[in-house]
């Protein structure tokens, strides 16, 4: 079974039923890694970003606008509408250019966000750990 972004970031950030840890291993492979607006992550410190998000976010939803998928190579953009424990909201157009790993899970993703809404101190909830 080959994952989505959908998917991934529903089990990540909105159903809590599953722990973190949990939904990293249901989705991304051993050695992961990610690329942020530029910046890299491990597995490990993808991990700690999500944590620190659960902290920050009630609910929300992923409008996923475009995906293709070619093989090992998955390409989307899509938007992550958020509201946080404030009750505020914020919302990132992302668009992610990804390689699967053999067993169907993200090996690597690559993304670049931007924020449609929000306040001044959400610009960097995509990365923010």
């Amino acid at each position: 079974m080959t994952t989505n972004i959908a998917a991934a970031l529903n089990d990540l950030l909105f159903d809590r039923e599953h722990d973190v840890a949990a939904a990293v291993t249901r989705h991304f492979a051993d050695d992961y890694r990610q690329r942020t607006d530029g910046v890299w992550s491990d597995r490990a410190e993808f991990a700690e970003h999500i944590t620190h998000l659960r902290g920050v976010l009630t609910g929300g939803y992923v409008e996923v606008h475009d995906e293709f998928i070619d093989g090992a190579r998955y390409a989307d953009r899509h938007t992550v509408h958020a509201t946080k424990i404030d009750g505020s909201t914020a919302a990132f157009e992302v668009l992610v250019f990804a390689e699967f790993a053999a067993d169907g899970r993200f090996r690597q993703i690559i993304e670049t966000t931007t924020m449609l809404a929000g306040q001044a101190e959400d610009q960097h909830l995509g990365s923010a750990r």
